[in-house]
């Protein structure tokens, strides 16, 4: 009976993939979004987005960013490693923070704006959302300023503590060559790195 069960879902993923790979130029054509318009994507006040951010903050006594937020950071990115399963499809579509939650998945870029949402909800309004963009691959990750430093934090778990924005971006494989680029943003603002 498992048998059957695991070839059903088999034939099940098989027969979506068949469709979205029939219907991706349409899908990713609906999914259009320039790079200006990122920051709708970040949603700091998003319901779903502040269940978790009030889940964190419950952890603490008496929840204070210059206190606890470095500590909540970390339960943040815990969360989004252990809540959020990464998947990838061969389509390329937007994910809203809520949707992540929900089903529990997304790809590296769903879960840093995941990441920066609960980060600016947790309160460090600095909470943004970096790409660097080099050759035919790109690297996101989320940093914020919290006591004198720049906080690196990825989906994958990784961290670091920074100085500055140029040894934040070397970290990122930023370098001087013509075809990197970098951007961030939050729910505020967009900008260009170079």
């Amino acid at each position: 009976m498992v048998m059957e069960e695991d070839e059903l879902l088999k034939k099940y993923n098989t027969l979506y993939l068949e469709i979205l790979m029939r219907y991706k130029d349409e899908i990713e054509k609906g999914e259009t979004l320039y790079v200006a318009e990122l920051p709708k994507l970040v949603t700091p006040q998003d319901e779903s987005v502040l269940a978790v951010v009030n889940n964190i903050k419950s952890s603490f006594a008496a929840y204070s960013l210059d206190d606890n937020f470095y500590d909540a950071a970390m339960k943040a990115q815990a969360y989004i490693n252990t809540s959020v399963s990464g998947i990838s499809v061969p389509v390329q579509f937007w994910l809203t923070p809520s949707e992540v939650i929900r089903m529990g998945a997304g790809d590296v870029f769903d879960k840093t704006v995941l990441l920066c949402s609960i980060l600016i909800g947790l309160g460090n309004l600095t909470a943004r959302i970096v790409t660097v963009v080099k050759g035919s691959g790109s690297e996101s990750a989320v940093y914020c300023e919290f006591h004198s430093k720049l906080l690196l934090l990825r989906a994958d778990g990784r961290m670091g503590e920074f100085d500055g924005k140029q040894g934040l971006l070397a970290a990122m494989g930023f370098s001087d060559d013509p075809g990197t680029t970098a951007y961030e943003f939050n729910d505020k603002m967009y900008s260009s790195i170079a």
